[in-house]
C-alpha cells in the first residue's frame, strides 16, 4: 500500500478560524464523554428500580417493567433516536416545543434527544442485569429479613441490591462501554461528538487513515480506562467467596 501518512496534520490549521484539527477531536472526546455520562446515569437509576420492579411480588409493576424491556430492547437504537429527535419534541406543550427548538442550540437539543436515547435504551438492558443479579441470591435471604420484620423496600434496599450490585459489576462493565460505543450514533442528529469530528477531518484533510486512526486510539483508551476503574470497583467491593474472592 502506498500511502504517505501525515500524523503533523492535526497540528495545521483547519481553515475554520484559529482552530486546529487536534481541537476537533478534543472536542468531540468532549461530547462524547459528556453523552456517555449522562447516559449512564439514567440508564443506571431506572434500569436499577425496573430491574427491582421485575422481581416484585406484584404482577402489574412486574408487566410494566417487561413490557418496558421488550419495547426498548427490541427497537432499533437509531429508530428510538429518530423518535426522540423529531416526532417527540412535536408532541409536547407548545412551550416546552419552542424552547426544545428555538431557545437552545441545536447542539443542545441534540445533547438531550440522544441523552434521553440512549439511558432509556441501555435502561433496558441494565433492568435485565439487576434482575438476574437479584434472582441469582439465595430466596432464604429475603425471606429471613422479613421473618425479622423488615418491609419488602427495606429489604431490598439494605440486603438484596447490596449484594446483587456486587455480583453484576463485570456485565454491568459491558453495559457501561456499549453506551460509550453507541454514542456515535449520535452524529446522524447532527451532534458534533467524536465520530462526526473524525468524518469532518477525514473530509477537509483528505487524511483518512490518520483521522480514524487517531479516533481508534481515543475510543481504546477511553474504553480501557474504563475497564480499569471498575476493575477497580469490583476488587474494592467484591465480597469474600464471592466473585472470586478469596474466604
Amino acid at each position: 500500500m502506498n500511502y504517505n501518512w501525515n500524523w503533523g496534520i492535526f497540528f495545521q490549521s483547519t481553515g475554520v478560524g484559529s482552530e486546529i484539527y487536534l481541537n476537533w477531536f478534543i472536542t468531540g472526546s468532549g461530547w462524547t464523554l459528556a453523552v456517555s455520562l449522562a447516559g449512564w446515569v439514567i440508564a443506571l437509576l431506572l434500569g436499577s428500580v425496573l430491574g427491582v420492579m421485575r422481581t416484585v411480588p406484584n404482577r402489574l409493576l412486574s408487566t410494566v417493567a417487561t413490557a418496558y424491556v421488550e419495547l426498548f430492547r427490541n427497537v432499533p437504537l437509531l429508530v428510538q433516536l429518530f423518535v426522540w429527535y423529531f416526532p417527540v419534541p412535536d408532541l409536547l406543550p407548545e412551550p416546552l416545543q419552542v424552547w426544545f427548538k428555538q431557545d437552545l442550540s441545536p447542539a443542545t437539543s441534540a445533547f438531550l434527544s440522544v441523552v434521553v436515547c440512549l439511558g432509556l435504551f441501555t435502561a433496558a438492558r441494565v433492568c435485565e442485569q439487576v434482575r438476574t443479579g437479584i434472582q441469582a441470591l439465595p430466596k432464604g435471604q429475603g425471606n429471613a429479613a422479613l421473618a425479622m420484620g423488615f418491609t419488602l423496600p427495606q429489604v431490598y434496599r439494605h440486603v438484596l441490591l447490596p449484594q446483587a450490585f456486587r455480583i453484576i459489576i463485570p456485565p454491568l462493565t459491558s453495559e457501561f462501554l456499549n453506551i460509550f460505543k453507541n454514542s456515535s450514533v449520535a452524529s446522524l442528529i447532527g451532534l458534533m461528538e467524536l465520530l462526526a469530528q473524525t468524518k469532518q477531518t477525514a473530509e477537509f484533510s483528505a487524511n483518512i487513515f490518520e483521522a480514524f486512526t487517531l479516533a481508534t486510539l481515543i475510543y481504546f483508551v477511553l474504553n480501557m480506562s474504563l475497564m480499569g476503574l471498575m476493575g477497580w470497583i469490583e476488587r474494592r467491593v467484591r465480597i469474600p467467596g464471592m466473585m472470586g474472592g478469596s474466604k
